[in-house]
């Protein structure tokens, strides 16, 4: 799939922390594409217009604020949208704006957690926007240090804020994810591996070395799902790649992907996605550059 987005080569240089676009216009032109660098996009006016995140597909209303990750595709389509005066702010910096090192330390882990989720693509809530948006739009007017450090602050806020919801399937990024919990990202890596294969609550509760029942607990309290709908995301993620990325037929895919009733996976994808997985294929194809 990769090979079919539009990469696009964004103007941030080396001598720069970051870079803020913003920009007033009656329609989306910019295709699907996916870069490098993170980006936080502060959308205004545009509702009915349709947004792309990995393999997420979503109508956009009044206002929203949605963050992306390094190599996750991504773009906003006119679609229903009738608004003549659609304002879009852009902030995009490198995965390096804060080093690897410093996100380990104890002050900024909110902050590495925000920045591994943004590998999936994050939606805040409508209060989180109303509370955010006037800052993200006055940051172009500062500069020199003190647009670094309000921009900081921006994410810090961001990482600390509530209803945030994650937009794209964790497997369908290829980038990798981590977990709080070394057993959990044990039990993920597993089922990363064997998603096409059958899995069981007492098979990751073995590798966890706890009981069924505690196990059970323990996911819940740590990412807010079951285990059953982990293993439908992590499988439903190489479904959609396998969609857009090769020729096989909706069938094989989902049998391939450990989905054997066709009837039961028809409804979970709709539920998940909001669409057959025929209209997903259809959605994508329609909004992809080729290269």
């Amino acid at each position: 799939m990769s090979t079919s987005i539009l990469r696009e080569i964004i103007p941030l240089t080396e001598d720069d922390c970051f870079t803020v676009f913003s920009r007033t216009k009656s329609e989306f032109t910019f295709p699907l594409h996916s870069h490098d660098e993170m980006e936080l996009n502060l959308i205004l006016g545009a509702a009915g217009s349709q947004r792309i995140v990995g393999d997420h597909i979503g109508e956009v209303g009044d206002a929203e604020l949605v963050f992306v990750g390094p190599n996750l595709a991504h773009g906003w389509f006119t679609h229903k949208c009738r608004s003549e005066r659609i304002r879009e702010v852009t902030i995009q910096f490198g995965r390096d704006l804060l080093g690897e090192s410093l996100l380990q330390k104890n002050q900024l882990m909110l902050l590495k957690k925000l920045f591994s989720n943004a590998r999936r693509g994050i939606l805040f809530a409508p209060e989180t926007v109303r509370a955010i948006s006037a800052r993200v739009v006055a940051l172009e007017k500062r500069s020199g240090f003190d647009s670094i450090l309000e921009l900081f602050s921006i994410l810090h806020d961001l990482s600390t804020a509530r209803n945030m919801t994650l937009l794209s399937d964790i497997t369908f990024n290829r980038e990798a994810v981590e977990y709080d919990s070394r057993r959990l990202q044990r039990v993920f890596d597993f089922m990363h591996r064997r998603f096409d294969e059958p899995i069981t609550l007492g098979d990751v509760a073995k590798l966890a070395n706890m009981s069924e029942v505690a196990f059970s607990r323990f996911i819940k309290q740590h990412t807010g799902f079951t285990f059953t709908e982990k293993l439908t995301e992590i499988r439903l993620g190489h479904v959609s790649r396998m969609l857009l990325g090769t020729s096989q037929s909706i069938g094989e895919i989902a049998v391939r992907c450990g989905f054997n009733n066709m009837s039961n996976f028809n409804k979970i994808f709709r539920q998940r996605k909001g669409c057959t997985p025929k209209e997903f294929k259809k959605t994508f194809y329609g909004q992809r550059v080729f290269v």
